[in-house]
């Protein structure tokens, strides 16, 4: 399609700012980006959209729009959301370098235009093609026509003879077409979501091809389309939650028509990611109050008339949920940049679903919190007999690692790490809060273990934290005094703050560049004072059992 065409579609709301004698040029698709240089991702022809997220002064818009014009682009569209008019800089940048440019009106979302595009540029490709996939869009909305995802891969094996699947990040199947018959095996759809998470934290753009046995895969990341997704800077904010549509095809002897259309697809399922992440702030929204009032200490009957309200949201048809379940989940990149808490609520709401479904909705059961670095699930139960307690029908931390580590490993790579908590039933408000320190102390004796995936149950929390609200006070008073009364003096006659350091060094779960960053101090003067308290205590703070006392002992005290 040509740029004129955009210009003369009145539902774009796109004002021309510059560049009216290169209207006739081809849009050969579309990206959203808020990068300062996204040149790795532009193979020409694109119109890109931006929120002008990248731009902080008047000096950053000559060499933004310097690398759109070297790659090739159709055009530039930026948002008004932000900034409202667009920057007089912008506009001359673009001026100088022949670079045509609209404004989009603030009322008018990013992925409207990407639809529309998508949907022309394949009509122009793929003749009668594209009104199927016009068609299956219009299936795909939240109406009582709404097919999903499983519409568009439908279109792929009648019309292109492909099988393909979505996937999540862990490989559950999340829809496939007709052609496509049974869903992958549970170990080639795992393999399939290790190699698109770790071709992602390569940076390598998409499709990535993948040879399993004697079948070729070809992988296409499935990304948000909204402002949001566009505005992030680091991969790894987002790594962890994509969507991948995984192909049986060798992409690489396609023509380039064919790829753009595949891209295109992923766009269009892309549309109903957004449109579950949409439906999901409900759910978060009934989690965050739950969880703050669980965490300040309001009257069980307050927490129980929330929870009345949550059920039927979380459990629709079934009536109130007799039993709750907690998930403690923390994310944690070194270095620091990036947060963890937002990566880790996504995370959840990918991972916290029966491997053996698919679709998905089948999350639209659980909501999720975060508050901090770590993110909260509240997951209900539906109604079990009488002989069972709840937990036989929840979430199990050896079930839940098994499904989750080979993928999510990769995802990490060997700058991050994943840590998980779970509780056991709460069968009431009261329990709520005792199934949240549970939750987080099994994701503590979690974060004491190799490797960048692990998880802990509250079954292993039974000879510890459960037990201490029964722990006579006299031993309390003893077991305190002879791990943390030598610390206290030396701290009295040293003002060394050892206590202190002992405490963030547990919280960052014996991390020496988090703690030594979090206390302000340099990793040597931090390994100094571990082994002062070492020294003092008889302890080893590598040793997990000692970990365990020393976190018991501040505890109790």
């Amino acid at each position: 399609m040509r740029l004129r065409a955009l210009l003369d579609t009145d539902a774009l709301g796109l004002r021309l700012l510059g560049g009216e004698d290169e209207l006739d040029r081809t849009v050969r698709g579309v990206m959203t980006t808020d990068l300062k240089d996204p040149s790795r991702y532009l193979s020409g022809g694109e119109l890109v959209l931006t929120g002008l997220a990248w731009r902080h002064g008047a000096a950053d818009s000559e060499p933004f729009v310097r690398i759109l014009a070297a790659a090739g682009v159709a055009a530039l569209a930026a948002g008004e959301a932000e900034l409202g008019d667009i920057p007089e800089d912008l506009v001359l940048a673009c001026v100088r370098h022949r670079l045509p440019l609209f404004a989009v009106h603030e009322s008018v979302a990013f992925a409207t235009i990407t639809e529309h595009v998508v949907r022309q540029v394949s009509g122009e490709r793929a003749g009668d093609l594209a009104a199927v996939v016009d068609r299956h869009r219009r299936m795909m909305t939240s109406g009582p026509a709404g097919g999903g995802p499983d519409v568009v891969l439908d279109l792929l094996g009648t019309d292109l003879d492909l099988r393909a699947w979505v996937l999540s990040p862990t490989g559950r199947p999340i829809a496939g077409s007709k052609l496509a018959g049974a869903a992958l095996p549970a170990d080639v759809s795992a393999k399939l979501a290790a190699e698109h998470l770790a071709a992602a934290r390569t940076g390598r753009r998409g499709p990535h091809r993948v040879l399993l046995g004697t079948t070729t895969y070809s992988l296409f990341p499935i990304r948000s389309s909204g402002r949001s997704a566009a505005a992030s800077r680091d991969v790894r904010e987002t790594v962890l939650s994509d969507w991948l549509l995984a192909v049986e095809a060798d992409a690489g002897d396609w023509p380039a028509e064919r790829l753009d259309l595949l891209q295109g697809v992923a766009q269009l399922i892309a549309v109903e990611r957004d449109r579950r992440d949409a439906a999901r702030t409900v759910r978060r929204r009934l989690a965050q109050e739950v969880l703050e009032l669980v965490q300040t200490g309001a009257a069980p009957a307050e927490i129980a008339a929330r929870l009345r309200v949550a059920a039927p949201v979380l459990l629709p048809g079934l009536g109130a949920a007799p039993h709750w379940q907690v998930v403690v989940a923390r994310v944690e990149w070194d270095g620091g940049e990036v947060e963890g808490g937002p990566v880790a609520q996504s995370l959840l709401e990918e991972i916290l679903v029966d491997p053996l479904t698919s679709g998905p909705e089948h999350s639209d059961r659980i909501a999720v919190a975060h508050t901090g670095e770590e993110a909260i699930a509240l997951v209900p139960l539906p109604a079990v007999s009488a002989e069972h307690d709840g937990s036989e029908s929840g979430i199990h931390a050896d079930t839940l690692l098994e499904a989750v580590r080979d993928p999510l490993s990769a995802g990490l790579n060997d700058d991050g790490r994943l840590t998980l908590g779970v509780s056991a039933a709460a069968h009431s408000a009261e329990g709520l809060r005792g199934a949240l320190e549970e939750a987080r102390h099994a994701r503590r004796v979690a974060a004491a273990r190799p490797g960048r995936v692990c998880a802990a149950g509250h079954q292993e929390l039974a000879s510890h934290v459960l037990l201490l609200p029964f722990v006579p006070d006299d031993v309390r008073r003893a077991f305190t005094a002879r791990l943390l009364d030598p610390l206290r003096d030396y701290d009295r006659r040293h003002r060394a703050e050892l206590i202190p350091t002992l405490e963030a060094f547990l919280d960052c779960d014996g991390s020496w560049t988090r703690c030594a960053t979090r206390l302000h101090l340099h990793v040597n003067t931090l390994r100094y004072r571990v082994g002062r308290i070492e020294q003092l205590t008889g302890r080893d703070l590598s040793r997990l059992e000692d970990k365990l006392d020393f976190f018991l002992a501040l505890r109790m005290s």
